[in-house]
């Protein structure tokens, strides 16, 4: 996540320097309102972009920038990220706003972008058992709106025509993550995703819709306000595209089966003893925002998207082991790697039964 909240994510030593005088100057240039002296911090979050606090006398900002070193075709686009969130300013998706971007390299050694430092929480855990019990209902259905408001936007009003390609989105995705998957040899093979590389193209459902989708839709990729039940500001949108909105949506619902350990999930706690919705009410509430009687097929909405977070998982152990991955959880996530790949082979298999 991009850690714009002070709270809960943790700035601190530079991990991935780079020229900070060059920055500066690039600011005093680009930046309305821009005033140094500058302090740069780094956040802990963020394992694959790395992502800084930028601190002067009078205002504060976060930067995101591409990792060093050799990169896979079309990862890590923070100017992708930008061009998104600039669209989406001003829509009922709190977003927060951008100040610039740099597509020259020279200045700080890859692309970046500066958005406004957003004042709020991270919510880690998504049981909310920081959050009162009695208000915890109430934050689930504040992430509820968002994705819904999310999948309402006219794409095209909003001049993202061209950000993805409309259509066929399961077929897409389901080929480029498979051949990220395949292409990385030093990362290995694990017959669990060998099965769903198989499986999946054959099992995609009839029928087809095109929104913008956020790709990681999670509790801990928002900024919360400190004390309301209010999203201020959605992170994290290296995955957007335009796409299919029961993927997006279906990704964000796998918390109720996702081990908290590997992503913030419940890790199959009862709902309601936590004061939260049960599954099928967040998917009823979702429906009735978005003009639904049903999601039918719900079961390869849930294999896909395990599928999909296990090719991303395997991309970051390839990160690991090559040592371009930015982030200390980055080798955690590795070794969670072939658990995530036999929970998408569980849901296969659900959906092959059911």
């Amino acid at each position: 996540m991009s850690g714009l909240a002070d709270g809960n994510t943790g700035a601190g030593k530079v991990r991935v320097a780079f020229d900070e005088a060059a920055l500066a100057a690039w600011l005093s240039a680009n930046v309305e309102g821009y005033s140094g002296p500058l302090t740069v911090e780094q956040f802990n979050g963020g394992q694959s972009n790395p992502t800084y606090r930028l601190t002067t006398p009078t205002a504060r900002y976060v930067l995101r920038r591409k990792p060093p070193g050799p990169l896979l075709k079309g990862a890590h686009d923070v100017l992708r990220e930008a061009r998104v969130q600039t669209a989406l300013y001003g829509t009922d998706v709190p977003i927060a706003r951008i100040y610039g971007t740099c597509e020259d390299e020279s200045v700080i050694g890859t692309a970046f972008y500066v958005m406004d430092m957003v004042e709020g929480r991270v919510i880690w855990d998504a049981t909310f058992g920081e959050v009162p019990k009695d208000e915890r209902a109430a934050y689930f259905d504040e992430m509820n709106r968002v994705i819904a408001a999310l999948h309402s936007v006219n794409y095209q009003a909003v001049g993202l025509g061209e950000y993805g390609r409309p259509g066929n989105y399961f077929t897409r995705q389901i080929g480029r993550w498979s051949k990220q998957y395949l292409e990385d040899d030093l990362a290995g093979r694990l017959p669990d995703m060998d099965a769903l590389v198989e499986w999946l193209p054959t099992a995609i459902p009839q029928g087809d819709e095109t929104t913008v989708v956020h790709g990681d839709f999670r509790c801990d990729n928002m900024i919360f306000h400190p004390t309301e039940p209010r999203v201020l500001a959605v992170l994290d949108w290296e995955l957007s595209t335009l796409g299919h909105p029961l993927a997006d949506f279906a990704y964000h619902a796998m918390m109720y089966r996702m081990p908290g350990d590997i992503v913030a999930g419940l890790g199959g706690a009862d709902p309601v003893s936590l004061g939260l919705p049960t599954e099928a009410e967040y998917i009823a509430a979702y429906c009735k925002r978005t003009g639904r009687t049903e999601i039918a097929n719900w079961d390869f909405y849930l294999a896909f998207n395990f599928f999909r977070l296990a090719a991303i998982f395997h991309g970051i152990k390839g990160r690991v082991l090559r040592g371009t991955a930015s982030n200390a959880q980055a080798k955690e996530r590795a070794e969670a790697l072939p658990r995530l790949a036999a929970l998408a082979h569980e849901a296969m298999e659900s959906c092959r039964l059911g």
